[in-house]
């Protein structure tokens, strides 16, 4: 990427911060460090629905899939609420389903009561990001001289590591690891080049708009960036204040869907 030093001392711009370099793959970005990632956005079971021994064999099936991954994997999942968009309007060419929408969206406009003001509706997305940093050549070289290796792969050892190579491996492992979770996950798929751009768009702006992707898929850092940030004591994102919160202590035993109680509070969150 740009060498900054040649511009200016340091790193004084959020986008400078921001690992996202170019895409290399449908959905791969390559990291400034060298690094691979890829997201995929999934929705787990209904909870409100489901009964705790089917949740719990969900995150026993899940942690199976997780312990997966060795040394240079880094996992993030992400749960995002906001409010849902005003009901759409439609039409229909028979009564029965004219009446049916009528009733949901009765539903939808419903009143609260005791505020005296129309129900907020929320909308939940879920993702999770793999990121892999292949290891320096110094370490690769030190492994294929202590294992044993397939031919095929010591063939390649001895012509030198390739990029690509790389990425081919990451874009398997990632595959299966989506093959495994399509097994009890409602939902979950990988996102493609424009999706991924919004998604991380929405992580660094408070503004809510796609994106498209560039032409040349490069200094995607840049292409991002559209809102200023404030450090300091008090950081804030444009007009959006952040607040960072430290774990003292974990419980000593958990359960699927903890941190439900923060659907029912009735306001954004990330």
């Amino acid at each position: 990427m740009l060498n900054i030093a040649e511009y200016r001392r340091g790193a004084d711009l959020l986008a400078d911060r921001l690992p996202w370099a170019a895409f290399v793959a449908p959905g791969v970005i390559l990291n400034k460090d060298g690094s691979f990632q890829r997201t995929f956005t999934f929705r787990g079971p209904d909870l409100e629905s489901a009964t705790e021994a089917g949740l719990m064999a969900a995150s026993a099936r899940l942690n199976n899939v997780l312990r997966r991954f060795g040394s240079g994997w880094a996992l993030f999942f992400e749960a995002a609420r906001t409010l849902a968009p005003s009901y759409p309007e439609s039409q229909f060419p028979e009564p029965a389903s004219w009446l049916v929408d009528r009733e949901r969206r009765a539903s939808f406009d419903e009143v609260d009561v005791p505020a005296g003001r129309k129900r907020e509706r929320f909308e939940s997305a879920y993702h999770l990001t793999l990121l892999y940093l292949p290891p320096p050549d110094q370490v690769s070289r030190a492994e294929r001289a202590l294992l044993e290796l397939p031919e095929g792969e010591a063939d390649q050892g001895t012509r030198g590591r390739s990029w690509r190579d790389e990425l081919t491996a990451f874009i398997a492992e990632t595959d299966r690891a989506l093959d495994l979770m399509e097994g009890f996950m409602p939902s979950i798929r990988a996102l493609n080049d424009a999706e991924t751009l919004n998604y991380l768009h929405g992580t660094v702006s408070i503004r809510r708009h796609p994106i498209a992707v560039p032409e040349t898929p490069m200094h995607l850092d840049a292409v991002l960036v559209d809102t200023p940030l404030a450090g300091g004591l008090e950081p804030r994102l444009g007009a959006m204040h952040l607040r960072t919160l430290g774990i003292l202590g974990f419980p000593a035993a958990t359960r699927p869907g903890l941190l439900d109680d923060l659907n029912h509070l009735g306001i954004e969150y990330r």
